[in-house]
């Protein structure tokens, strides 16, 4: 069997669920390696087992990624595309109930900041926040680790803990908000789950199921802010 005939075997056992692999090169020969998908959203999106990843890797070299979508046609949603990009491989896509393939390269892609769609880890409010930094002031911010699941987040949140290692500072209540301040919030829970940045008296931020939007600083939102943050300097 060709290493198509193998993955398209892997997600229709998987099905609804999306399967995940590798294409690896194992001394010229082509290979479908299939991995474990830890995603708790399954039938939405993968995570690949990382386990899986590093017995590949020690197998061959990583040529490729491959998935399934179970339910669309099988073209790279914006998630897949900001992965591929960050992966630096190419990702080929397949439908186990149409049997059609398709695939997508690194070419430089970037979400918008405004109207992406919210996929926990990738594209979420902390995401939006690199994004606007990297765009705006050219800097880099560090891309700390999530735990597998949003709901895992609301438990024990993470923003405060990680602020200051990023180089922000708490701002005085003396201090006026500047575009570029970023707001940690409380968005339905009891910590701070949320982030989003000042701009002009409005906020650039991306809440859970939501797409990304800017809209006022208004009342609702002011109430569910508990830090105010500015750059200072990565330490």
């Amino acid at each position: 069997m060709t290493w198509k005939q193998d993955a398209l075997v892997h997600a229709k056992n998987q099905d609804p669920k999306e399967s995940c692999g590798l294409l690896i090169d194992i001394k010229g020969k082509e290979k479908y390696y299939p991995c474990k998908n830890l995603s708790n959203y399954s039938q939405q999106c993968f995570i690949i087992d990382p386990e899986d990843y590093a017995k590949a890797e020690d197998s061959g070299k990583i040529l490729a990624v491959i998935h399934s979508h179970p339910v669309t046609p099988p073209v790279a949603s914006q998630a897949d595309m900001i992965s591929c990009e960050e992966s630096g491989l190419v990702w080929h896509i397949v439908n186990p109930k149409t049997e059609q393939w398709g695939f997508y390269k690194p070419s430089g892609y970037k979400p918008p900041l405004i109207g992406r769609h919210w996929v926990w880890g990738i594209t979420d409010c902390w995401s939006l926040v690199r994004d606007w930094y990297k765009e705006n002031l050219g800097i880099i911010l560090r891309d700390w680790e999530r735990p597998t699941t949003p709901e895992e987040f609301i438990e024990n949140p993470m923003f405060e803990k990680c602020a200051w290692r990023t180089g922000f500072r708490q701002l005085r209540p003396d201090e006026k908000l500047e575009n570029g301040d970023l707001l940690f919030m409380s968005i339905m829970a009891t910590g701070l789950n949320h982030v989003a940045i000042f701009l002009d008296g409005d906020v650039l931020h991306h809440l859970a199921d939501r797409i990304s939007c800017k809209e006022p600083y208004n009342q609702w939102l002011l109430k569910c802010t508990g830090m105010r943050l500015r750059y200072a300097q990565e330490g």
